[in-house]
């Protein structure tokens, strides 16, 4: 079946918004304002705007079966530990190490997909996983870093990210009848919330932190593009195209976070990192390319 380039560019275009995220949350900090604080924002605000998108969407619920509340209850949870958990990541490391780390869901994320379906990797996607490999080290800058003062959570909490967030790409990737796209985009983000609130901080919607002391300038930003964005799109896309070739596409967030932390933070940027993200591009298109040619051939021969 042909993948059509729209529901590629729709993951690129979620990616790209997830990529801006360290950065806003750094200078959240720079505020004054926790991770855990700036990651709560974020998900108290887009559920906000899932529901206002859903009452002038439509205000009916709609009914579902417990299979398919059980997909939207995990994707709620995932999306958010992945919040939590790179959240915490920032106390400990660097954005650009963080993001590194948060982007072995690329191979992660393929790896269960193959798993789940049985299959091995493709050779597109084996070439396009050495390429975004490369160029993730080159893109981040890790060569030239020094990570003997790394302690070992931010570690623990970048990696545990990477797992997280390919767990969502798949759990995403699960069609569900009779929903709509706004409509599932209330449903995760709900979850989310609820989830979050457990484990971070809650407390801002009453202390007066959220509206007094203007947080909610960045969980405005932060539930656009980390919750509302990225969910409506990946709801739309990654079904069409499957969580292995999202979690390709999805690698477009870490150039984002890069040219983000070069152009806001002021971090350093050099010709290797210029490289980096060429390759990251390459590595992007490579399947889709390559699979859009395959697709011709098997037309010609046929």
């Amino acid at each position: 079946m042909k993948i059509n380039f729209l529901f590629p560019l729709l993951i690129i275009i979620a990616a790209s918004s997830y990529g801006i995220l360290s950065t806003i949350i750094k200078v959240a900090m720079t505020y004054g304002f926790t991770p855990d604080e700036a990651v709560t924002s974020q998900y108290s605000i887009g559920f906000v705007l899932a529901l206002l998108l859903f009452i002038f969407g439509r205000r009916k619920l709609p009914t579902i079966t417990k299979k398919h509340f059980i997909i939207l209850l995990f994707a709620g949870i995932f999306t958010s530990t992945t919040g939590i958990v790179y959240g915490k990541s920032l106390n400990y490391l660097p954005a650009s190490l963080a993001v590194v780390l948060l982007f072995q869901f690329t191979w992660i994320g393929m790896f269960i997909d193959c798993i789940l379906r049985k299959r091995w990797p493709s050779r597109p996607e084996w070439f396009s996983l050495v390429i975004l490999f490369v160029g993730t080290l080159l893109a981040a800058g890790v060569l030239n870093a020094d990570l003997s003062t790394i302690q070992w959570q931010g570690w623990v909490y970048g990696f545990a990210s990477a797992v997280s967030f390919a767990i969502f790409l798949q759990i995403n990737s699960r069609t569900i009848e009779g929903i709509t796209t706004i409509e599932r985009t209330l449903y995760t983000s709900f979850f989310a919330l609820i989830f979050i609130s457990i484990f971070l901080s809650p407390e801002i919607l009453w202390n007066g932190i959220l509206i007094r002391e203007g947080l909610w300038k960045f969980g405005l930003a932060l539930g656009f593009f980390g919750t509302i964005l990225p969910i409506f799109l990946l709801a739309i896309a990654v079904p069409k195209v499957g969580g292995g070739l999202a979690s390709i596409l999805s690698a477009m967030e870490l150039p984002v976070a890069v040219s983000a932390s070069v152009l806001v933070l002021n971090e350093p940027f050099s010709w290797l990192q210029v490289a980096g993200i060429v390759l990251i591009l390459i590595g992007i298109a490579l399947p889709t390319v390559l699979s859009e040619r395959e697709i011709k051939n098997l037309k010609k021969i046929s």
